[in-house]
């Protein structure tokens, strides 16, 4: 049994130096007024099987729950591939160098950073688990908007 979790955890941490994901959590003051949630999906031009996961089940989340914030732009999602020049500026922002799931909260004229990669890569391949947890955080966050 020991083995069993030594290989999962050597793996979980094999898989995300092989992604690069590489985030930190911050506030910063910033110009917009309008309280949101921004969720970021980062990537590499090169992508494993966790990573389009990851971006399947983010959007599988944010479509099936959140589809009126979506539409009110109260939730907004991207995916960004870091590896082209235009989104140089945004992956530098958030420290994103490879894949990573970042929400970025906005409330106040601030911005919250809540790095998600590490739950995003131990769930990544189990829809309902993941959908589950990213539901329950979103709606955390909504209601401190």
């Amino acid at each position: 049994m020991k083995t069993i979790k030594f290989l999962a955890t050597t793996t979980i941490v094999l898989i995300l130096m092989a992604c690069n994901g590489q985030t930190k959590s911050k506030a910063q003051t910033v110009n917009q007024q309008v309280s949101r949630i921004e969720v970021y999906d980062f990537h590499s031009t090169h992508r494993c099987m966790t990573c389009n996961a990851i971006e399947a089940n983010t959007k599988y989340t944010l479509d099936n729950y959140f589809p009126e914030e979506l539409n009110t732009d109260k939730i907004t999602f991207q995916v960004i591939n870091v590896d082209e020049k235009e989104n140089e500026i945004i992956a530098e922002k958030f420290e994103a160098s490879g894949t990573a799931l970042i929400l970025n909260v906005i409330k106040d004229g601030k911005e919250s950073k809540i790095d998600l990669t590490e739950f995003a890569f131990m769930n990544g391949n189990d829809q309902a688990e993941f959908s589950k947890a990213l539901k329950a955080k979103l709606d955390t966050e909504l209601e401190t908007l």
